[in-house]
């Protein structure tokens, strides 16, 4: 294996094992910084030892163990006197002698599991909302600032600012390392979820890299989502989350060709469909519903959704049921993505003009101006109604503005398309 090829692994095992390290170390020294810090010097370390050595056979339990090597150097070059500190040190040695197995089960803590307290920390009051979100995604997600920021269509510094005083805010705060219970519980929930589900489409649809998934991230989504449901199994809205989330995993296979290129969802062969997680999604559904009251956003987007998992062809789609969860999801949280995905049933329900009209009015929201799934909304439905170079203009745009190279791909072939439908049409006309 060449260093740039040992270079690669170590990064793939970065992206799946540091929202776990980082969660077992703060469970540890108590303070998410210093964990995110001490993850981040391990890696280092497999930076400068793995392309000599080789990869471990438990790259976890490696990183693991050097971390916490680490934090007892650290303790010791502090010379930290309080209690405290000497029962920390003496923990971390004492775990330090198990074989790599028992270090596994220290990440993989089945009684209240490490990656859903580093939510709860991350989504603690003390922090405002936006922080809360964007250190959990930093930390959980692994996610860069440039990523998080792309996800809030807000500048890239102020993500950086908000996770740099979050980490500070926690530390002086002493905010304890635990899942919090009762209506502590009930009033952190619902970052809580908001959270899971930023993670989660940040493995369903990368903003960023050569990859269209990243699946690890939404494996870490729905499991936190299925412990959250078991923790608050009378919330709808954590099952509505968890029935949004199985059934929009279940499209995962199908998402994607031979070469790794997206394939859009009415393209997809519904055969390749995960159909087991389609009926845990359907379930889950059917839960939330049963709980009563008023649906939330979450319950709403999972009935969408189940419309296009109970449909066996795109033709048998209920168009205009999704058009009405739409336009209620609008009015409980106004915002011009959603409106835009109404748009987009409006215009298979009821014709491209029809969607056209809304999406022309969200041209000047400001939050869209680098939002790629705009321009590429309007092209399609530009092109259906035979508009091909404005089609063709509005897709190089959205090309433009994604990060995403398979969907930069995906989006240069349909504007090619739409020039050479504008080359026929007017050698027909």
């Amino acid at each position: 294996m060449t260093a740039s090829d040992t270079h690669r692994a170590i990064n793939a095992v970065w992206r799946i094992e540091s929202a776990r390290l980082i969660a077992g170390l703060a469970r540890i020294v108590r303070d998410v910084g210093l964990a995110e810090d001490l993850a981040q010097e391990a890696l280092l370390a497999a930076l400068e030892r793995w392309p000599e050595s080789g990869i471990p056979d438990n790259p976890g339990a490696w990183l693991m163990a050097t971390a916490k090597h680490r934090a007892i150097d650290q303790f010791r070059r502090c010379k930290l006197l309080e209690r405290k500190h000497e029962e920390l040190g003496r923990e971390i040695e004492a775990q330090q002698q198990m074989a790599a197995p028992d270090l596994d089960a220290a990440i993989d803590d089945n009684i209240g599991d490490d990656l859903l307290r580093l939510v709860f920390i991350a989504c603690h009051p003390v922090l405002s909302t936006e922080a809360r979100v964007a250190l959990t995604l930093r930390l959980l997600g692994g996610l860069t600032t440039e990523e998080i920021a792309r996800a809030f269509l807000v500048p890239e510094p102020t993500v950086a600012q908000r996770i740099v005083r979050a980490k500070r805010t926690l530390a002086e705060k002493r905010v304890p390392f635990e899942v919090p219970r009762g209506a502590e519980l009930a009033a952190r929930l619902s970052s809580v979820l908001e959270v899971v589900y930023l993670v989660f489409n940040e493995g369903y649809s990368a903003t960023a890299g050569d990859d269209w998934m990243r699946p690890a991230l939404c494996e870490d989504a729905l499991r936190l989502g299925r412990i959250l449901a078991e923790l608050v199994p009378k919330e709808p809205e954590v099952h509505g989350l968890v029935a949004l989330m199985e059934i929009q995993a279940s499209r995962s296979r199908a998402r994607t060709g031979p070469s790794g290129e997206p394939v859009l969802l009415l393209d997809q062969d519904r055969a390749r469909w995960d159909h087991v997680l389609v009926r845990r999604g359907l379930v889950a559904l059917e839960r939330a519903e049963a709980l009563g009251g008023v649906r939330g956003p979450y319950a709403l987007q999972a009935a969408i959704a189940a419309c296009h998992a109970r449909a066996r062809t795109p033709a048998e789609t209920d168009w205009a049921r999704i058009a009405e969860l739409y336009e209620a999801l609008a009015r409980l949280t106004p915002s011009p993505v959603v409106e835009l995905n109404r748009a987009v049933a409006v215009a298979m329900a009821f014709g491209p003009a029809a969607g056209l009209e809304l999406v022309d009015a969200l041209t000047s929201e400001p939050a869209l101006r680098s939002y790629h799934l705009l321009p590429s909304v309007r092209g399609d439905l530009l092109a259906k109604l035979g508009r091909f170079d404005e089609a063709r203009a509005e897709c190089e745009r959205a090309a433009s503005l994604t990060r995403n190279a398979r969907e930069r791909e995906l989006l240069l072939e349909r504007a090619a398309a739409y020039a050479r439908g504008s080359a026929h049409h007017s050698t027909t006309s």
